[in-house]
């Protein structure tokens, strides 16, 4: 069986999952191995490393024809070109964030790129909307990364937003497997958005160590950080990240100047490890490859479950 729907059509993929454009993570050696799995792989700019970034996508080109596109972290690219410097790379399709939909939707999109922005509440969805955005990233407070201090849990977040809008949405925050899919679909996506089961992929380029504590995690062990500041953070839990959970006037976002140490070093004590709580639902490190085929296998099993279950 084969996916059909909005979101497949505008990034021209097999199967509507993409990989979330983590810093530093989010590069040519993971991203190829997504858009080649036949999902969608995202270049990162959150590292605000242009030169680099410019340097993975050209090594993307070498290693797969198929589609990927590029986010635009806002809050964390300081370079006024951005948007010139990815409608230069010729890509079609990019995902804005950490920033108002104001800022640079209009631009992309007369260049012609498909743009879809992240929201973490209805508020961000239909101010998104407004400002002429193709889709939706809707991600609840559950996912790791950057959140807003205020978080909303996918499941009361996604029905919400998806009965407001009439967009596209890729769902992000607590996907793993064609289960959770299938519960995102039935919440009114289109497609799910992959962090944490990526992030411990065999692909991904991240310390063995941060892989090691993701399969060893459980479903409680993340702590949400920062919520007296802007962005929140939810991270794994770590001597570190204990210690900040409670503080109410330091700014974790300091922790990463050192966050190579972490990410490829895999000194888990350096900086912050970004997970999300679905770490407790992730068991192995696993291709990218075998990720996303068992994704689409039990996503139309589960459906087609479901159907012979109650539709009798």
């Amino acid at each position: 069986m084969q996916f059909t729907n909005r979101v497949t059509e505008m990034l021209g993929v097999e199967t509507p999952v993409v990989q979330a454009p983590m810093g530093w993570i989010a590069r040519s050696q993971l991203a190829s191995a997504v858009s080649e799995a036949g999902a969608f792989g995202i270049i990162e700019t959150s590292s605000g490393e242009l030169d680099a970034v410019r340097e993975e996508i050209k090594k993307m080109r070498k290693l797969t024809d198929k589609p990927f596109g590029v986010n635009i972290a806002q809050a964390f690219v300081r370079d006024p070109e951005i948007v010139r410097f990815v409608i230069d790379q010729g890509v079609k399709f990019v995902t804005t964030s950490a920033g108002s939909p104001e800022r640079y939707t209009e631009q992309l999109k007369s260049a012609g790129l498909t743009v879809f922005h992240v929201v973490p509440s209805l508020k961000a969805a239909l101010k998104a909307v407004e400002c002429g955005v193709d889709g939706l990233v809707v991600e609840g407070g559950e996912g790791g990364g950057f959140k807003n201090p205020r978080e909303v849990s996918t499941m009361v977040l996604l029905p919400l937003v998806r009965s407001k809008v009439d967009v596209p949405i890729i769902a992000a925050g607590g996907f793993v497997d064609g289960k959770s899919m299938a519960a995102a679909f039935a919440l009114g996506a289109e497609g799910i958005q992959l962090g944490t089961r990526m992030v411990s992929s065999l692909e991904s380029p991240v310390h063995e160590n941060w892989k090691k504590a993701i399969i060893e995690a459980k479903e409680t062990d993340t702590v949400f950080l920062n919520r007296q500041h802007s962005p929140a953070l939810r991270a794994l839990r770590t001597k570190k990240t204990s210690r900040l959970e409670n503080e109410t006037t330091t700014n974790a976002m300091t922790e990463f100047e050192t966050a190579r140490d972490l990410y490829f070093g895999g000194d888990m004590e350096a900086s912050i490890a970004l997970t999300g709580q679905v770490c407790g639902r992730i068991d192995e490190v696993r291709p990218v490859a075998d990720i996303i085929a068992d994704i689409k296998q039990e996503f139309f099993e589960t459906i087609d479950s479901l159907a012979g279950r109650y539709l009798v």
